[in-house]
């Protein structure tokens, strides 16, 4: 199995010191959705799972590939690797320079040998990806040959019972469908024995889950704006009262009544979380697919009235809200308790993401940026975001370092403070973990 295309020796001959800080530091991976271990072992990802991501399947429908053929190039159980690519072989053809392209080619070279992507050329690799199915593998990739540090989860879970590598993968809790008033009042029963008859005893049992859950977990974290606009407003207690008091009579609620109930909710995650000391994630700008996207909804400065609400709370708002990303800056630059993460972006668009780096080191302090989040399934896929990612820095600084900015020393530093140091700091993790 090929895992690098140079030796390391001969490779740090060739380098600045600059770029072999980043090549060699690990990186805090502060986003993915990784299928746990048994999972992986058990029904893992074939050659064409491994290389093509979830992500691609989008390019690849822009592209002209039908709905039929992404199907049949994600079924497993189809033994003909060939004829499953041929349905997507001219889609990918005119989609292999985007990002998320070049994070397949990448993961097909790096990690299978495959120079050039052909039918032949994976059927030939589809018993590596086999092999990969075994216990340990999973972290192999994650903490050997991407690098990371640890990876923070996202399993859409309000859960922090994993028994894997307890040190390595960290939970946040999952608030979607509280923030999309969306409520599952027998969960909260089962969980914590709390009946919801009322505002007040929906109260009593967030806190109880948050008293169960939030000392294991990371952080608080919600992807609504896929869901509903992020725009936020403060809920009287009456107004969401009412409005829960219909569902938990099973009556029809009106959107304008979900977002009041949602909200109302939104608010208690994030002042159970600041409580528990737990930063609050939010997804922004860009969402995954097709023909569904509704962007004025997901801008970050929607999200304005609620920073200013809670200035005691940490935001750490996701994904650089692309393509509004000078507006995600401003809102870092003046609010104190905003940060920003570049999870998934470097894969949107690479180009941007570099040129959105150098844009906040000349407009935002530089403990307010995280540098990587894979939002992965499999872990191939982190590996081919986090070298997308540590190209990218080393471009950025190195444009900075060539204008005169910066020195390199000065440059090194900004690389640790984005690769590392930031998240320990906002997410207040044992310094014993650096």
């Amino acid at each position: 199995m090929v895992t690098f295309a140079y030796h390391e020796e001969d490779a740090r001959n060739l380098m600045t010191e600059l770029e072999h800080f980043i090549q060699t530091t690990p990186l805090v991976d502060t986003h993915e959705h990784l299928n746990d271990e048994a999972i992986f072992v058990e029904t893992g990802p074939d050659i064409l799972q491994s290389v093509f991501d979830h992500y691609t399947f989008a390019d690849l429908l822009s592209a002209g590939a039908t709905p039929a053929a992404i199907e049949a190039l994600q079924d497993r159980d189809n033994p003909d690797v060939c004829a499953r690519f041929e349905g997507v072989r001219q889609a990918w053809e005119r989609s292999q320079f985007t990002g998320y392209g070049e994070g397949v080619r990448y993961v097909a070279k790096q990690l299978f040998g495959i120079d050039e992507i052909t039918s032949e050329s994976l059927e030939q690799a589809a018993p590596l990806a086999l092999a990969m199915h075994k216990s340990g593998e999973r972290l192999r990739l994650l903490k050997d040959v991407a690098r990371l540090e640890h990876v923070q989860i996202d399993d859409f879970s309000f859960s922090t019972h994993h028994p894997n590598e307890p040190e390595f993968f960290l939970y946040d809790l999952n608030w979607l469908n509280e923030a999309c008033g969306n409520l599952n009042v027998k969960k909260y029963f089962t969980e914590v024995g709390i009946e919801v008859k009322n505002l007040a005893t929906l109260r009593e049992a967030f806190e109880a889950m948050f008293a169960k859950h939030a000392p294991a977990a990371v952080a608080l974290k919600t992807q609504h704006a896929y869901e509903r606009t992020l725009h936020w407003s403060h809920r009287e207690h009456a107004d969401a009262e009412r409005v829960l008091l219909n569902v938990l009579k099973g009556e029809t609620v009106a959107q304008a009544d979900k977002l009041c109930l949602g909200d109302w909710c939104l608010a208690q995650g994030v002042e159970l979380a600041t409580h528990h000391q737990l930063p609050v994630k939010i997804h922004t700008g860009y969402a995954a697919g097709n023909n569904q996207m509704s962007l004025d909804d997901m801008r970050a400065i929607h999200l304005s009235a609620l920073v200013q609400h809670y200035p005691q709370s940490r935001f750490v708002l996701m994904h650089a809200s692309y393509p509004y990303m000078g507006e995600i800056l401003a809102m870092a630059k003046h609010y104190t308790n905003v940060y920003l993460d570049m999870c998934w972006v470097w894969s949107i668009n690479p180009y941007s993401s570099e040129t959105f780096l150098r844009q906040f080191i000349h407009s935002v302090p530089s403990n307010k940026l995280f540098l990587f989040g894979g939002d992965s399934f499999w872990p191939h896929t982190s590996v081919a975001y986090a070298w997308q990612a540590r190209r990218g820095l080393t471009n950025a600084l190195q444009a900075e370092i060539q204008s005169g900015t910066m020195s390199e020393k000065q440059a090194t530093g900004l690389a640790s403070c984005f690769m590392r140091e930031n998240q320990y700091e906002c997410f207040e993790l044992p310094s014993s973990r650096i």
